[in-house]
């Protein structure tokens, strides 16, 4: 297989459309109630209109296409987180820009993230995989927390075990809100959200 270096345009537009065809698939499937570990390699590529041969040429197996298609959803995730991350604003304001949007993407991509959590219960390399990206998180958020720290916008506060319980927090109650058949786009339950992480971190209530 060409490296990513090596790709043409061509090659590099054929297996986005590909990937994208198989998030579609794999979303499609588990949102009509397949749990990921019952899924199959032939079900996801007849889905997605390729071949079963063919989506060993993208993945190794389902694992991979699990982790891959979430890395791709995670970035989207960082997108928006970054709004607070590195903004240099009034910081509830864009958390609060950042929380809703992030939670929006949860419940448009709630099917694979919910996948995702729960393969990474039982399958080591998934949940190594999974704790990575959230460390992501959980570290971001520490270093905002304490760049306000020096700049005396925020108390003393142990920022890292904050950003630790704030980020996991926040994906454990948006993954029980999907288990749950909550809507994730309810007012109360962003407001809750907002009011959780602003309190903690800026001591108010937004």
């Amino acid at each position: 297989m060409a490296s990513l270096s090596q790709r043409t345009p061509e090659q590099s537009a054929r297996r986005e459309e590909v990937e994208a065809g198989l998030l579609a698939a794999t979303e499609s499937l588990l949102a009509q109630g397949t749990p990921y570990a019952d899924l199959r390699v032939e079900q996801i590529a007849t889905r997605a209109g390729i071949s079963r041969t063919a989506f060993y040429f993208y993945f190794r197996d389902r694992r991979d296409l699990l982790m891959r298609l979430t890395e791709g959803v995670a970035e989207d995730l960082y997108t928006e987180a970054d709004v607070w991350w590195s903004g240099d604003g009034d910081g509830a304001i864009e958390l609060r820009a950042a929380l809703g949007q992030m939670i929006a993407l949860y419940r448009d991509h709630g099917p694979l993230l919910r996948a995702v959590v729960e393969a990474s219960a039982y399958d080591q390399p998934v949940a190594e995989f999974w704790r990575a990206l959230m460390e992501r998180f959980v570290h971001a958020s520490r270093e905002r927390i304490e760049r306000e720290q020096r700049e005396g916008l925020v108390g003393p506060m142990p920022a890292r075990q904050i950003a630790f319980a704030l980020c996991w927090m926040t994906e454990r109650a948006c993954y029980q809100r999907t288990v749950q058949g909550g809507a994730l786009d309810d007012h109360d339950f962003v407001e809750a959200m907002v009011r959780t992480w602003v309190g903690a971190v800026y001591g108010r209530v937004p």
